[in-house]
């Protein structure tokens, strides 16, 4: 056993179903007596029947959150919550959403209740990335951990298949790169095979059949412990050509994720033989980033960077961006390399090695 260094997170987790029946409760709990609401646009009006139910605990709704937490939204939201008086934040829906309570959060020291409607994982992590000028910097913070994250498996249901698979294989990458990420550790390395397991097992599932509330649970399982480890613990290369790519195109989060995750384990393999094994055991495969790559197609990922109009010559942008303040991998980023990947990655072909 080699020394290692593992800091567990503070929170408050309720899961299973019809969890979110305990939202005032657990606003009373927090201290909070007005809370104001977040959504993304296509979640206004669920969001807006919570409120509707919360009665005066609400202060009111901002339903604008946008993908990448873009500073100029932040500052509407941060007008808003002030206009309104809100002595806490809750914020329903995915990445976008948990993304922008976690903004306010650093810029108002606010505690905030997360209900999650995707698998991100985002609400188990005190990290926080925002775009300013078309450059998506991250930051890690105790002040944007929320204190109490509702997982409520009810609200999953209605998540469509793709959508899920998506953002399930974004939960995915999370917990791929903890297992080999310079602060990897044997409990964050349980909590990641783990993960992994539940989601791979159930994205197909879902794909097949979105109502499957076996399936659903899974995944929402799955998801908790895959953010759990990105709370734990650093990133390398997956997260550095997303938030790279996100940043430069305004691509999707979670399908960029999907798209790019069976490249960058495939170009970091053979730096983590140990690792490799090990996911060898959690897929069921000898190839695990060639798995991944068939989860994606099985999920309906797009095929490709292509498909999420990002232009080819964007290709030398992103390895500029991914050579510029790297991230630490276990094998070094290397210019040839990275084009390749990103190549393969672009129209959509399988992942080699390079």
């Amino acid at each position: 056993m080699h020394s290692f260094t593992y800091t567990a997170n503070p929170g408050r987790i309720l899961f299973g179903f019809s969890t979110l029946e305990t939202l005032a409760d657990e606003i009373r709990a927090a201290g909070m007596t007005r809370v104001l609401l977040l959504s993304t646009p296509q979640q206004v009006d669920q969001v807006q029947a919570l409120s509707d139910t919360l009665g005066d605990l609400s202060a009111g709704v901002f339903s604008d959150a946008r993908m990448h937490t873009p500073a100029e939204v932040t500052e509407q939201a941060l007008k808003y919550l002030k206009s309104v008086g809100a002595d806490g934040i809750v914020s329903l829906g995915g990445g976008s959403t948990i993304g922008l309570g976690k903004a306010l959060a650093l810029r108002t020291n606010l505690g905030q209740i997360v209900i999650p409607t995707t698998y991100a994982g985002s609400e188990m992590t005190p990290i926080l990335g925002e775009t300013t000028d078309g450059v998506k910097r991250t930051l890690r913070s105790e002040k944007v951990l929320p204190e109490t994250v509702i997982y409520d498996v009810d609200l999953t249901m209605t998540l469509p298949a793709g959508m899920s698979g998506l953002s399930g294989m974004n939960a995915v990458a999370h917990a791929i790169e903890a297992l080999y990420c310079q602060e990897a550790n044997p409990v964050t390395s349980l909590i990641a095979a783990e993960g992994v397991r539940a989601l791979t097992e159930a994205l197909p599932r879902i794909a097949q059949d979105p109502s499957d509330r076996e399936a659903r649970s899974d995944a929402l399982y799955g998801a908790w412990l895959c953010g759990t480890c990105l709370g734990t613990v650093g990133m390398a290369l997956h997260h550095k050509l997303c938030h790279a790519l996100g940043g430069a195109f305004d691509l999707p989060h979670a399908a960029t994720h999907t798209i790019v995750l069976p490249h960058a384990l495939a170009y970091t393999a053979p730096a983590i033989p140990g690792v490799m094994q090990r996911l060898c055991d959690t897929l069921n495969t000898e190839d695990p980033a060639r798995r991944l790559y068939e989860i994606g197609l099985e999920i309906g990922a797009p095929e490709g960077l292509k498909a999420l109009d990002m232009p080819e010559d964007g290709i030398a942008r992103v390895v500029e961006l991914s050579l510029d303040n790297p991230y630490w991998n276990p094998r070094p980023l290397e210019r040839a390399g990275l084009t390749l990947l990103l190549e393969d990655a672009f129209h959509g072909r399988p992942p080699s090695q390079h």
